[in-house]
């Protein structure tokens, strides 16, 4: 499918507020509301907007502790078994395949130290994994929900 900058710069739109409306949007980049909507119907039916997701601050819901952990596999372990684990625990907001030492880095959030730990125990069940190495998040220091440029 063939991206143009309108295309990117709707993305970045909605990727910066997923509830504006197709007029807001319009208006920004010089399009109606009804050549928007088209144009995200069709980047919705090519995949490239996967869908829309309210974001929550973990403060707000008190889920303040988070840590980045290496994931240590037993032989041929898939990424595919790796990502069904991950997905089992509902502290893990991410799973990676990584190049180095460690088969996988799964990001888990947590209400506190002793939550966190209890994730990663439960983690560290998982029959494939071998070992872990975690490292704790002191302060966040960049975040950004989007992709690419912000086209802003």
């Amino acid at each position: 499918m063939q991206i143009d900058a309108v295309d990117q710069r709707i993305i970045a739109l909605l990727v910066a507020d997923a509830r504006a409306s197709y007029a807001d949007i319009g208006t920004r980049v010089s399009l109606s509301a009804p050549a928007v909507k088209r144009r995200v119907d069709r980047l919705r039916a090519a995949g490239v907007i996967r869908g829309f997701t309210a974001v929550v601050d973990p403060a707000a819901v008190g889920w303040t502790t988070e840590a980045f952990v290496e994931l240590f596999c037993a032989g041929r372990t898939t990424p595919a078994q790796i990502g069904v684990a991950a997905r089992r625990h509902p502290e893990v907001v991410g799973a990676y395949t990584v190049s180095g030492e460690a088969d996988a880095l799964v990001h888990l959030r947590a209400a506190d130290i002793a939550h966190l730990e209890a994730a990663l125990e439960r983690l560290r069940a998982e029959p494939f994994v071998t070992s872990t190495r975690s490292t704790i998040v002191l302060s966040r220091l960049v975040e950004s929900p989007g992709v690419g440029p912000s086209g802003g």
